[in-house]
């Protein structure tokens, strides 16, 4: 256990702007209304595929991805009752079960064709139903 980790709502301050931020981009930009259902990250899944399509710079989608992690990582706190932690400038989520999960990580693998953030969420989500 580290002593630098923060909880909500400090470790939450970044991530959540992150996340508002991408919310705002994609109703201005794409016209798509991001609404912080775990539905809304099969949207989210197509916008990241659409970006790896376009063959786009990783140090050009950086921090888009970083904004669709953050979002994702909003869903799962807001479905499942989990709770943003950050430690040495890393942020994760951990759910009520104490399982941490890497929703920016999984942004970034969803551009490389490895990840989803809808898979993650329901992993997340679901684990809590599970004895």
């Amino acid at each position: 256990m580290t002593t630098q980790q923060e909880t909500r709502p400090s470790a939450a301050t970044k991530p959540v702007r992150w996340a508002a931020d991408a919310v705002a981009a994609m109703r201005e930009g794409a016209r798509l209304r991001l609404d912080y259902s775990a539905r809304s990250l099969w949207s989210v899944d197509r916008m990241i595929e659409d970006i790896r399509r376009e063959a786009a710079p990783y140090a050009a989608v950086e921090l888009v991805l970083r904004g669709f992690g953050a979002y994702a990582g909003e869903v799962i706190a807001r479905q499942a009752g989990a709770e943003w932690w950050a430690s040495g400038g890393d942020h994760w989520i951990r759910t009520p079960d104490g399982r941490l999960w890497d929703p920016i990580d999984e942004a970034r693998r969803c551009y490389t064709g490895e990840g989803s953030l809808r898979l993650l969420c329901r992993d997340a989500c679901d684990g809590e139903q599970r004895p």
